[in-house]
């Protein structure tokens, strides 16, 4: 690894100090797996926690917001604090590499589906019989087993093609105008997460007309890219953090980019 090396990035990084970075050119060298890095760990923990969250809290509501001129307008509740994972995959990707991040997503993966199973057996478990909460609980916690395979589906699929667009927009743009991969690779890994998710999991379901699918999904992706958007500013600020922490940038010129792994 070498010290600053302008050479691998092209130019300045956008939100570090070169002087603080250990610049490498292939995103699998150096700190292997992340063990070695001061705040991998938490980005990790503080992804993981917001995507549990989001699809326990937010995922299955449709609230409305009251736009001049449209009237009311229906959207996913989930999408006040989901792109924020989003956000955290930017920066896992900016600061840690593909490898990284493709660990990370797999960890995310997981801990979804032990959610799933787990909602499964727990609501499926006979309520003792002083217990009247039941059918609150299941309102709650009762996870359809489509929509849990539709979450899945798209988060995987969306978070990797948000991962590689931005690792291969930095390796084009020198490392260079970060807001315009943090943004670009929102709209294309949010689209492809609203356009599996929605049809996967409410197409033809009972209270969603054809048309609601449509717009839920258009207005998603325009939410959580407008949400992006917004969060430039930390997104820099976290990222120029991070970098100066670590004293790590990847640039991921030889990386393998399947998904189809979890090692380092």
């Amino acid at each position: 690894m070498a010290q600053g090396d302008k050479g691998a990035g092209g130019g300045a990084h956008d939100g570090a100090d070169d002087r603080a970075i250990v610049a490498t050119t292939g995103g699998e060298a150096g700190a292997a797996g992340g063990g070695g890095f001061r705040h991998f760990d938490l980005v990790m923990a503080a992804f993981v926690t917001i995507l549990l969250l989001s699809n326990v809290i937010g995922a299955g509501k449709v609230a409305t917001i009251r736009l001049p001129l449209l009237g009311d307008w229906p959207f996913g509740a989930g999408i006040l604090f989901f792109p924020i994972s989003y956000v955290l995959g930017d920066v896992l990707t900016e600061v840690y590499g593909y490898a990284r991040a493709r660990r990370v997503i797999w960890a995310g993966t997981a801990a979804v589906l032990f959610m799933a199973a787990m909602s499964a057996i727990v609501v499926a478990l006979p309520p003792a019989p002083g217990w009247t909460n039941q059918p609150a609980y299941e309102a709650v916690f009762g996870q359809v087993p489509r929509i849990v395979l539709a979450s899945v589906c798209a988060f995987w699929a969306g978070e990797f093609v948000n991962a590689y667009v931005m690792a291969r927009m930095k390796v084009m743009t020198g490392g260079r105008h970060l807001w315009s991969r943090t943004i670009g690779s929102t709209l294309v890994g949010q689209g492809v997460d609203s356009l599996i998710f929605y049809p996967l999991a409410f197409w033809g379901a009972a209270g969603w007309t054809n048309d609601l699918v449509v717009t839920v999904l258009f207005t998603q992706w325009a939410l959580k890219t407008g949400w992006e958007i917004l969060l430039t500013p930390l997104t820099y600020l976290v990222v120029g953090t991070l970098k100066r922490a670590e004293r790590f940038d990847v640039f991921d010129t030889d990386t393998d980019f399947t998904p189809f792994r979890a090692r380092v």
